[in-house]
């Protein structure tokens, strides 16, 4: 491909999206830029506290713990109090416990603020999907969450290089500094992004809001989260289930950074021109594509014996990821009413955070018990479930809905039978 052709490829990549799209993309960005905390917790409390390994697992498990409650009460902010207010309560809320974490020394405390830092930084999320689908027209979507999605992974791989020297000077000077960056982001949500909230325009809509029992009633959403979660059971596997394996197969924590490096990069290097690929394609072949791509990716680990060959099994399940995280969000805005956009993406973020505590308990479980072996087969079972899944709802969803029109038109047709909540 030429210069002009790229130039070209970039610049209709990243033309026709609003102002407030790119500042909210910069704060995602320099957000991720400061992400430490996540990164280098265990060596933190391991190498430089001293505690035991099975302490530094307890507090990662309330750090994601926390992260689970916030996905469903920072979903319920977003819609009640707005996408803004949200986001500035969820940055500074981080920003000031990730500080404290830096200070705090008994076992007891340092505990409790992680789930403190789990519950606030996780609680932006509904908020950030919510704004993206409000501020960005409906046949941009799915191109705006694929740039976002860049962003974090751009962010995670400069900030897991650069944490890595940090460490080596100072664990606390890391803390300090993602709490910089994370009020940076706080700044910026506040001098440049209005709020972007939808009006109730109607006296109808006022009397029957969207509340939680209203998203949980919603039985085509839930399958949705349902098999959202399965697929994310299978990618957590390439930070939970991989090290874990690699290691018992006598393989060095940097065999296994080498090839999990070919995650980030791959992401880096292909988000931008695969979106462009997969944009105008059908998304219902696109996750049924994706989860399968995603189950047998890691099925293929079965049979890896080198280096060389772990990075290729990493190279199938990140094509899945890239084309898997843009589509899916795409159809939970498609199938969100408006005025619950929070509610909806807080759900569709728990299946995630779910993930993330079930999916380290169930490899341990069975790696110890089955070897690693039965794992790789059940991740490629688990994405075929997947697949099928989706192909099973993409079919009853019908050919026309929802993305004909990126789901206003379905969303709010819908909005008397699904908003018949409380407002939870």
């Amino acid at each position: 491909m030429s210069v002009t052709a790229l130039r070209r490829a970039a610049r209709e990549t990243l033309s026709g999206l609003p102002r407030e799209f790119w500042w909210l993309w910069t704060s995602t960005l320099v957000n991720r830029l400061g992400g430490f905390v996540a990164t280098f917790m265990a060596l933190y409390l391991t190498l430089d506290r001293g505690y035991s390994a099975s302490y530094a697992g307890l507090v990662a498990s309330l750090h994601g713990l926390g992260g689970v409650v916030s996905s469903l009460g920072g979903g319920v902010m977003a819609d009640r109090i707005g996408r803004r207010p949200t986001l500035l309560l969820s940055q500074i809320a981080t920003a000031v416990s990730v500080a404290v974490l830096g200070f705090v020394t008994d076992p007891v405390a340092i505990a409790g603020v992680a789930f403190v830092v789990g519950a606030a930084s996780n609680a932006s999320r509904p908020a950030v999907q919510a704004m993206m689908a409000d501020i960005v027209r409906p046949e941009d979507r799915v191109r705006a969450f694929s740039l976002n999605y860049w962003a974090i992974n751009l962010g995670f791989a400069v900030s897991s290089m650069a944490a890595g020297f940090i460490a080596e000077v100072s664990y606390r000077a890391g803390f300090l500094l993602e709490a910089g960056m994370t009020f940076v982001c706080a700044v910026v949500i506040f001098l440049k992004l209005p709020e972007s909230r939808p009006e109730r325009e109607s006296k109808a809509v006022r009397e029957e809001p969207v509340g939680l029992g209203s998203v949980v009633r919603d039985l085509r959403f839930m399958s949705v989260v349902g098999l959202s979660f399965l697929v994310a059971l299978v990618f957590q596997q390439g930070s939970v289930g991989l090290p874990v394996a690699m290691g018992a197969a006598g393989f060095t924590p940097a065999d296994y950074g080498l090839a999990i490096a070919v995650n980030g990069v791959l992401i880096v290097v292909l988000q931008i021109p695969v979106t462009r690929f997969i944009e105008h394609r059908d998304p219902r072949r696109l996750l049924v594509i994706s989860s399968v791509l995603a189950g047998y990716g890691f099925g293929l680990t079965a049979f890896a014996g080198s280096v060389g060959v772990f990075a290729l099994t990493v190279c199938v399940w990140t094509l899945a990821e890239i084309v898997n995280a843009p589509t899916q969000t795409g159809l939970v805005v498609a199938l969100s009413p408006t005025q619950g956009r929070g509610r909806y993406q807080g759900m569709y973020t728990l299946s995630w955070a779910v993930a993330s505590l079930v999916a380290p308990v169930m490899s341990g479980f069975v790696i110890d018990r089955f070897g690693a072996e039965w794992l790789w087969g059940m991740c490629a079972v688990v994405g075929t479930v997947a697949g099928a899944g989706y192909a099973v709802l993409m079919r009853r969803l019908g050919a026309e809905e929802p993305f004909a029109d990126g789901g206003e038109r379905a969303g709010d047709e819908r909005t008397a039978a699904v908003r018949t909540g409380t407002g939870t």
